[in-house]
């Protein structure tokens, strides 16, 4: 049997280089996880200590290990469920053998019901009344959660009765370390998966639009996916669009450097709602101004402080005219991105929630 080297586990059901980085600002914890994410680099999980494992080795890891603090996958993340209640179950016999069961922590960003999304079949209603039951049983199972977003909490409020101990700590990013730059003012960058999902087709249809209002704009798109060879066709069409597929964090980085925008046209899907977005975390602690759907939980606080936010629906032409509208000049851009940084937390909201969520019970944050 694997030996953890960690009393405190965070139970993943998969793992991405985001959640590499966080890992090395979190307090020392195992990882224990189901499947790698296509983005999950290898470089970044040198030293941590990370164990795959399914449902089956995952129940034998908390039936023979001495856990203390658990941190496990929120309860309307239906994929991680069985894997979920199957340890938690195991930490309960554990306790009947006179081990102390762990705290169980989670953080919750989903902003959709899943729940309330009727399932076309019988066979995938059956299923979904399985996954409700679950769901109530990791809920019970919670001592403690954190919100990222308020329509995370409203929709768990909704669902679920009212937690044993919450907050809601809004998942904004600290302005990142990373070296200053020169900033590109017509510069717009997308960075995720390749897809319809991600509204990578209402970009590549407005794009015409920002070339004429501003026929210096260029379009940086980053990622993979299953619409690679449309935006490479639509590359090699217009020479003011670059594809960058699945590049170094580094390179990342110093594209999210140079951008004035950061756009992500996030579409709903039947059980799919963007939660929050990584690239839009990662663009904000970078500087750039934020275009996107109002899919994206950030999306009130977004409006608030200055960047667009549609309707997923709105047609090409309005995503054009937001995306020429939010480019300006290399000297303004520089100016803005100072502004937008000024608006961001000490305290990155990710490490701000863990830190509450494994505070010594009776403790203030």
């Amino acid at each position: 049997m694997t030996a953890l080297v960690h009393t405190r586990v965070r139970l993943y059901d998969q793992v991405r280089t985001a959640h590499l980085e966080r890992a090395r600002a979190l307090e020392p914890a195992t990882i224990v996880y189901r499947r790698r994410r296509y983005d999950f680099d290898q470089e970044q999980a040198r030293g941590l200590d990370l164990v795959q494992a399914g449902a089956a080795k995952s129940v034998a890891l908390a039936m023979s290990g001495r856990w203390t603090e658990l941190e496990v996958n929120e309860p309307l993340d239906l994929a991680s469920l069985p894997r979920t209640a199957a340890v938690l179950a195991a930490t309960r016999v554990g306790r009947l053998l006179g081990r102390r069961a762990p705290a169980v922590v989670t953080y919750a960003i989903g902003n959709l019901d899943v729940f309330d999304v009727r399932a076309p079949r019988l066979r995938s209603r059956l299923r979904r009344r399985a996954e409700l039951a679950l769901a109530r049983y990791v809920w019970r199972r919670v001592d403690r959660v954190a919100f990222g977003t308020p329509g995370a909490r409203d929709v768990y409020a909704r669902r679920f009765p009212a937690a044993k101990d919450a907050t809601l700590i809004p998942a904004l990013p600290s302005a990142c370390d990373c070296a200053a730059s020169p900033r590109d003012g017509s510069r717009v960058l997308f960075v995720g998966s390749l897809s319809e999902r991600k509204g990578l087709p209402q970009l590549l249809a407005a794009w015409p639009a920002v070339r004429t209002a501003r026929p210096d704009a260029t379009l940086v798109i980053v990622g993979m996916g299953p619409l690679e060879d449309d935006v490479r066709r639509a590359a090699a069409a217009d020479p003011s669009i670059r594809l960058l597929v699945d590049p170094p964090r580094a390179d990342i980085h110093r594209e999210l450097r140079a951008a004035r925008t950061l756009v992500l046209p996030s579409q709903p899907r039947p059980l799919w709602r963007e939660q929050i977005g990584l690239p839009i975390v990662e663009a904000l602690a970078h500087g750039c101004r934020i275009v996107t759907s109002s899919e994206t939980g950030l999306a009130a606080w977004l409006t608030e402080n200055g960047h667009t936010v549609l309707a997923p629906h709105a047609a090409p032409a309005e995503w054009g005219t937001a995306l020429a509208h939010s480019l300006t000049s290399q000297q303004d851009a520089v100016a803005d991105a100072q502004r937008i940084l000024s608006t961001l937390p000490h305290e990155d909201g990710r490490l701000a929630a863990d830190r509450w969520l494994f505070q010594p019970k009776g403790a203030t944050a």
